[in-house]
């Protein structure tokens, strides 16, 4: 178990429009205004950033840069997709390794992270903070305050968020793991509190994305399985894959949906139950629906401001419809 520091005031969304409803032409012109100019964003990570074990991992990789050449898609490519949809302009690159956290990224891959000033860093770490002495926070802290100390380097006003992941049924439920016999929101629950002071050690992180929690809202809302190891419930997901550690299909798309409404404000439930990624990796509608509500309610309890359903919903309306109702590009 970790020692966190008493919580402080989360930090603002980059994009907020958490103000009292306002009408007209006024407010869509406000939000036209913020897809102007494409924005470039950068996610550091691992197998967990780049969909392992699913055909998220090769989803539309030609729509990101892979700085590594690797050809991933992964989620980076779903916070694209879902971009596209919404009108938002977004350069998106990846930069990841398996098995790896903040710090391997430090001695391996500054020289590909600092050849561009980015507008948006999204890290994330090893799954349990320490590969070797799992829950101890102090790796994540000092990496993440070396890495945003280089990145505002490189561009004083790039914002920097952190995904903080979510809780491994393998370390929870089989013998021998660390969170073993603690109930199943104990893991994420000890990550989001180290992402947190992380973030504060570091001074200069504006948000922790609530994926972890998300995941937790989505099993105890009813809508996902607890525990992979005796079986699934019927009319439930399962949000991780078959090696209760990495992600399944779903479980991907719940991290970009929540990562997408942290990152540029708008609320995942406006991209539609017949969201064109979830879709074409055999998702439901009505999952996708209930999905875009978890990320919605789990981004709003975290404190991240929401652009209204209403404002986004007259944006989409002034846009030409897309051949076949499907606004990703390929």
């Amino acid at each position: 178990m970790i020692r966190a520091a008493p919580r402080t005031a989360r930090p603002p969304a980059a994009a907020t429009f958490g103000l009292p409803a306002l009408k007209g032409a006024a407010l869509l012109c406000c939000l036209l205004a913020g897809n102007a100019m494409a924005a470039s964003i950068l996610f550091v990570g691992n197998s967990f950033t780049y969909g392992a074990g699913t055909p998220v991992m090769m989803y539309r990789a030609h729509t990101v840069t892979d700085l590594n050449g690797e050809a991933k898609g992964g989620v980076p490519a779903l916070f694209k997709a879902f971009t596209v949809q919404a009108g938002l302009d977004y350069d998106v690159a990846t930069e990841t390794h398996p098995g790896v956290g903040i710090d391997w990224h430090l001695a391996h891959s500054l020289d590909a992270i600092g050849k561009r000033r980015w507008d948006t860093v999204v890290l994330q770490s090893y799954s349990t903070l320490d590969a070797t002495l799992p829950g101890d926070a102090a790796l994540l802290i000092d990496s993440v305050g070396r890495m945003s100390a280089f990145l505002k380097r490189a561009n004083p006003a790039v914002t920097l968020r952190l995904t903080a992941t979510w809780s491994r049924a393998d370390q929870t439920y089989a013998p021998g793991g660390h969170w073993h016999g603690k109930p199943i929101e104990a893991m994420a629950n000890d990550l989001r509190a180290a992402y947190d002071q992380a973030a504060a050690g570091a001074h200069l992180v504006n948000a922790v994305i609530p994926v972890g929690e998300a995941w937790t809202r989505a099993m105890r809302s009813g809508f996902a399985d607890d525990n992979p190891y005796d079986g699934i419930d019927a009319g439930k997901v399962n949000l991780w894959g078959g090696d209760h550690y990495h992600a399944s299909i779903h479980g991907y798309y719940l991290e970009a949906l929540t990562i997408f409404g942290s990152v540029t404000g708008r609320d995942p439930r406006s991209l539609g139950m017949h969201e064109c990624a979830g879709l074409e990796l055999g998702i439901t509608a009505q999952q996708i629906g209930a999905l875009e509500q978890i990320a919605a309610d789990q981004l709003t309890a975290s404190g991240s401001a929401l652009a209204p359903l209403a404002a986004v919903a007259a944006v989409a309306a002034a846009r030409p419809a897309a051949p076949g109702g499907c606004a990703v590009a390929r």
